[in-house]
């Protein structure tokens, strides 16, 4: 046996982890770097706004017409697929309410939920990547002047060097960029 094994067979697992260099904070790819809110340590964005919103209570229905730990509006989580999850947004689960979110923020933008975006920095329409989408596709479907390069340009610090390399999960910028129709 190694003397390393040996060591190891008696050393304690506190000893052992404090050998192990520790992970450079990871960074999510697709979101620029979270800021210094305790709320953007839970899912960034989404975690702030739901904290903002509803102070992080994703079945939250307080009787004013809102529901959920973002607060939809009835008529918005209808329009933006929501039905297919719950009735209502306070009846889904909190992964069901952000990808309807993620709707809301493609026809919308972050002015869906104007105070709680402010308070973050968050600002204008976001796309963000599904399983398929090139920045080709992406910049048709939202008719993008300049195309995907217009897009990749726009996007560079999220995408990275390889346009052809997007990640699924990233939110990207696809406004002031589009062009109305």
């Amino acid at each position: 046996m190694s003397k390393i094994r040996l060591w190891a067979a008696g050393a304690s697992a506190a000893a052992l982890m404090a050998l192990v260099p520790a992970p450079a904070q990871a960074q999510v790819p697709h979101l620029p770097a979270a800021p210094a809110y305790a709320c953007a340590e839970d899912q960034w964005p989404w975690g702030c706004v739901a904290e903002c919103e509803s102070s992080g209570r994703w079945n939250l229905d307080t009787g004013n017409g809102y529901y959920g730990g973002l607060q939809f509006w009835q008529p918005t989580w209808i329009e933006h697929g929501g039905p297919r999850f719950a009735a209502r947004a306070d009846l889904a689960t909190r992964q069901q309410q952000i990808t309807v979110a993620e709707e809301v923020l493609r026809t919308q933008g972050w002015e869906a939920w104007p105070v709680c975006s402010t308070r973050y920095g968050l600002s204008g329409r976001v796309h963000t990547v599904q399983a398929g989408d090139t920045l080709s596709t992406i910049a048709r479907r939202f008719g993008i002047a300049g195309g995907w390069q217009a897009l990749y340009a726009a996007n560079r610090s999220l995408i990275g060097p390889d346009p052809n390399r997007i990640v699924i999960g990233t939110m990207l910028r696809i406004a002031p960029l589009t062009v109305r129709r």
